[in-house]
């Protein structure tokens, strides 16, 4: 009888303990990732277009998909094609749309330089 008091006992006193410890740093963490929530970038913010792609391809979304600015030189276009192709190809794991909008965008690209 003795012993089952004194375990009811230690039980509410680690009840306790644990509830004034999650009271004091539960309002701390929860600070903490308000915190780190406002810190993250919105999408006003990001450098990620947010948006599917147009039906017909235009200058600005060649662009975009290429990463580079609408005056770009063909020397970067070529270099940047390169670089999202290696990382999005259909044999390496990539998406087959993806990689015909790619090279959608550097022939349009490239039909727009002299």
């Amino acid at each position: 009888m003795v012993s089952a008091v004194v375990l009811a006992g230690l039980g509410l006193a680690a009840v306790g303990f644990a509830g004034r410890y999650a009271f004091r740093y539960g309002r701390l963490a929860q600070q903490t990732i308000e915190k780190q929530m406002g810190a993250l970038p919105t999408m006003a913010g990001s450098k990620y277009y947010k948006g599917g792609f147009d039906p017909k391809m235009s200058k600005r979304e060649a662009s975009l998909v290429l990463g580079i600015s609408p005056s770009s030189s063909k020397q970067k276009i070529k270099d940047s094609h390169k670089k999202i192709m290696l990382l999005n190809h259909p044999d390496r794991g990539g998406s087959p749309y993806l990689a015909a909008k790619i090279n959608e965008a550097k022939d349009y690209m490239d039909s727009q330089k002299p």
